[in-house]
């Protein structure tokens, strides 16, 4: 009766856990899971629990809400407010999380789950590349548009997914002492490969510089060899990665040029100066886009995909006001003091708190150049994450949470 019991109290956390791990694979099985978390929750009447966010958070999501509420259509820019839901995976991993090895449990699981789609999206590269030799195309040109998703839908999801667990599993090999470190290794060398593979350089950006930040705080001699890996990357020049690194700054006409960005950030201008305080509404910068392009922008428009700003700064307030942006950056830098401060006193695992800030840097950076927390895979293992950061730091503190 005694293990019975035990287990049935453990069912919040069951569930918890397989929502966390299931951003991974479906963003449809991770919002069933959720339901059904809460659902446990009201059952066995389990108390919930948030990390001290809830200021920042309510207010980025009142601001939301009004923006929506003012918009020219509300029912349309619902799905703003509908990606709220998923935040409850912050309050679901800080309530049911009680140990630091569950913490381990799930980057494990992330890490194995994060190299199987890694490794199927290698395929789709072999796949790319046969298929470009097939038509007697450039591979460089041929694959561009059209990159490998692995287990995800587009590139981006899959390289903002990459990023968070290979920060998670760097942090955790250089500070953490925890079992089958080699296990993390391999697992770090097969993401990293599909990183470079997915020709994402936003993502190669924000890998890097957090990656220059775990390294630093690990040993700060190595960020003096850490740029001949990438050194040898280029002299090698495999798949044409110098072309596509070169590309950032010189690009090959129209296919991988950055203009349709600039484009898209003096639009987004042209929405903040008209709607500074509510914005536009969620899903509106995407609807009128044509409208707020200035005129002297020349036609046709640069090769690119306008569904969104390409920044999450400049999309947050056009969509919800320059108050709202601040509410979210009010939010994220709440959780980089926390954590920050928490390291600086030794409280809580090191390896947790430093991959908890370098996937916070990493989200930031390649926020300049993709709307990536508007992604709810992305958004997933992001809260996730600063729950699992806020997890250590009362593990190792109870009276604080």
């Amino acid at each position: 009766m005694i293990s019975i019991h035990f287990q049935k109290e453990r069912i919040p956390f069951y569930l918890t856990f397989a929502a966390a791990i299931a951003p991974l694979f479906s963003g449809a099985v991770c919002n069933i899971l959720i339901g059904m978390a809460i659902a446990s929750f009201l059952i066995l009447r389990v108390k919930p629990k948030m990390p001290p966010v809830l200021l920042p958070l309510g207010l980025f999501f009142a601001g939301t809400l009004i923006a929506t509420l003012l918009s020219a259509d509300p029912w349309v820019g619902r799905t703003g407010v509908r990606k709220f839901y998923l935040l409850l995976l912050m309050m679901l991993v800080y309530t049911t999380f009680h140990k630091l090895c569950e913490v381990y449990w799930l980057i494990y699981a992330w890490a194995l789950l994060m190299t199987a789609s890694a490794l199927w999206s290698l395929v789709q590269f072999a796949e790319k590349y046969q298929e470009a030799k097939d038509l007697h195309q450039n591979f460089y040109q041929y694959y561009t548009g059209e990159r490998i998703t692995g287990f995800m839908s587009h590139w981006m999801t899959l390289g903002g997914q990459e990023m968070t667990v290979v920060l998670l599993v760097m942090s955790l090999w250089f500070f953490s002492d925890v079992p089958r470190k080699w296990l993390l290794l391999v697992a770090s060398g097969v993401i990293v490969i599909s990183v470079l593979a997915g020709y994402t350089r936003s993502i190669w950006l924000g890998v890097a510089v957090a990656g220059l930040y775990l390294i630093w705080n690990w040993k700060r001699w190595a960020v003096l060899v850490a740029p001949l890996p990438v050194l040898a990357l280029m002299l090698a020049n495999p798949a044409d990665i110098r072309e596509r690194v070169i590309s950032a700054f010189v690009p090959h006409g129209d296919t991988d040029s950055n203009q349709f960005r600039v484009v898209c950030r003096r639009a987004g201008e042209e929405m903040i100066k008209a709607h500074p305080w509510f914005g536009l509404g969620p899903e509106q910068p995407r609807i009128q886009f044509q409208k707020w392009i200035p005129a002297d922008v020349p036609r046709p428009l640069p090769t690119g995909w306008y569904g969104h700003l390409h920044n999450i700064y400049y999309h947050y307030a056009a969509e919800r006001g320059i108050p709202t942006l601040l509410a979210l950056l009010w939010f994220i830098g709440r959780m980089l003091w926390d954590f920050a401060r928490a390291i600086r006193k030794g409280q809580g695992n090191a390896g947790i708190l430093h991959g908890a800030i370098a996937v916070t840097v990493g989200v930031l950076f390649t926020g300049f150049y993709e709307v990536n927390l508007g992604d709810a895979e992305v958004l997933s293992l992001f809260v996730i994450t600063m729950a699992c950061g806020y997890v250590v730091i009362r593990e190792a503190a109870p009276d604080v949470g």
